[in-house]
């Protein structure tokens, strides 16, 4: 995937660690799936944000 699916402009590919996805800096689209479903009732810190982020 080279262009990108909602403005046809170029592609910009991010990595972190093992995990990559592309990006498009024009409309700012992102690969990244996202879930909308609310888990908690409390606010996530940071730190349990990013332990999560490396467990899945």
């Amino acid at each position: 995937m080279n262009e990108c699916p909602r403005c046809q402009g170029s592609l910009e590919e991010l990595s972190l660690g093992e995990a990559s996805t592309v990006t498009c800096p024009h409309c700012e689209y992102a690969d990244i799936p996202v879930e909308h479903d609310m888990r908690r009732e409390e606010p996530e810190s940071w730190r349990e944000a990013f332990n999560r982020f490396y467990e899945e």
